[in-house]
């Protein structure tokens, strides 16, 4: 039994205009998400976390904004949500 969810009410499409945080294969992204296709997303007011701190706080303990729009290959993805 396979089980596929193919709608706008969840997984990326559903986070649009949400600030969004990307764990992917080597760093950590967070940022506005207002763009998704099948091979990457579209990050506003990006930041890469160096450092996480407590997941309890409220903010990073070192978050490095970045001084244009991100894109982040889905490829490199693996885990995301709302996570600060």
């Amino acid at each position: 039994m396979r089980r596929i969810i193919d709608d706008t009410d969840s997984g990326l499409e559903a986070l649009l205009g949400e600030t969004v945080t990307f764990f992917c294969l080597n760093y950590i992204y967070t940022g506005k998400l207002v763009g998704v296709n099948d091979k990457f997303v579209l990050l506003e007011e990006p930041k890469i976390v160096y450092e996480t701190g407590p997941f309890g706080e409220k903010q990073w303990k070192d978050a490095q904004a970045l001084p244009h729009e991100l894109y982040v290959m889905l490829s490199a993805v693996e885990s995301f949500g709302l996570v600060k």
